[in-house]
């Protein structure tokens, strides 16, 4: 089978990104430098709670232009050190979120809980290993790390995203691995995080982050704001349970794995629309699989209108409907 480079550098970067606005802290600080050859993607910090802040990726593919800044990252500041919640898409860019982490506390990185091994969330990983940060990830995490799908996404990146991306970039396997389902509580210095396994959902690995004493919860790229998700391989059932079991939380903010936060009130909102759009996905190419219907011929007949106007539906949903055509498949043997 010939391997599409642009499959895999979208689907390794989730071709992610974007959203709106919390009404509660908003002082931002701004990190800026320049480049030779293009236009460095503003990084600011965007405070959502007393200890928890997160920069905001851009709405658009990865590319050498915005260096694969396209996903959040979040970090949260203890009495004595400095928890990271995933690493950004390339080294140059966790390198300016350590920057900017230093403008704001000069307490060291201590810890990085990475949400789920996409490109975009995890191609910066090396640069906080170097520092001596502990990483903590899901064990399922260990079958995309030794997969030759991690390995070709990393060599079309090195040719794509040059030279952001390059022969130094390395996967990095985390300090701990959490197994199965049981979540981890975390104490840093006095601040509690619950770490809950959420996958297989989007990837087989994801995990959420709640600050209980904060109401915060980081959901990775369970959640995508503003914008279609990116479906891929994901278990699309079990996603749309975790997407049920996040409604669950109390929340005074909701950091996606793209876009910007949501507030309480609006947050129902965001998690039912991926929900809805996953359900939607579901039940349209599964009828066509139980019809015998060619993805052709189902793509064609299928009404799209209320999902149409979301961004990057142009990009993405064509790929979405023929991943879950190719699920459903799967799940009718």
């Amino acid at each position: 089978m010939k391997l599409n480079r642009r499959y895999f550098l979208y689907s390794s970067s989730c071709a992610c990104a974007q959203r709106a606005i919390f009404p509660f802290l908003t002082a931002s600080m701004a990190l800026q430098s320049t480049s030779a050859n293009a236009a460095i993607p503003e990084m600011k910090a965007v405070q959502v709670s007393a200890n928890a802040y997160f920069v905001q990726g851009l709405a658009a593919l990865g590319s050498k232009e915005n260096q694969n800044f396209i996903s959040n990252a979040g970090f949260v500041v203890t009495p004595k050190s400095v928890v990271v919640i995933d690493a950004l898409g390339s080294p140059s860019l966790a390198q300016r979120l350590v920057q900017l982490i230093k403008t704001i506390t000069p307490l060291p990185i201590s810890h990085v809980i990475v949400t789920h091994y996409h490109a975009d969330h995890i191609y910066g990983l090396q640069v906080f290993k170097d520092l001596g940060a502990h990483i903590i990830a899901h064990s399922a995490s260990g079958e995309y790390l030794n997969s030759d799908t991690a390995t070709l996404r990393l060599k079309a990146s090195r040719d794509e995203l040059s030279p952001w991306i390059d022969e130094n970039t390395r996967l990095v396997v985390a300090d701990e691995m959490l197994k199965g389902f049981s979540p981890k509580n975390l104490q840093v210095n006095g601040i509690d995080f619950y770490i809950a396994p959420a996958g297989p959902a989007h990837t087989p690995e994801d995990l959420v982050i709640y600050l209980p004493a904060e109401k915060v919860l980081f959901a990775g790229d369970l959640v995508f704001r503003g914008r279609l998700p990116f479906v891929g391989g994901a278990d699309s059932k079990h996603w749309i349970t975790s997407l049920n079991k996040l409604l669950q939380f109390d929340v005074a903010v909701i950091v996606p794995g793209h876009g910007a936060q949501s507030s309480a009130a609006s947050a129902k909102a965001d998690i039912e629309l991926v929900r809805n759009y996953l359900v939607y996905l579901r039940e349209q190419m599964g009828a066509a699989v139980k019809n015998l219907e060619s993805f052709d011929e189902a793509y064609k007949a299928t009404n799209w209108k209320a999902f149409e106007n979301v961004p990057m539906f142009g990009f993405a949903n064509r790929m979405n409907a023929y991943n879950t055509y190719l699920l459903m498949e799967k799940e009718s043997l």
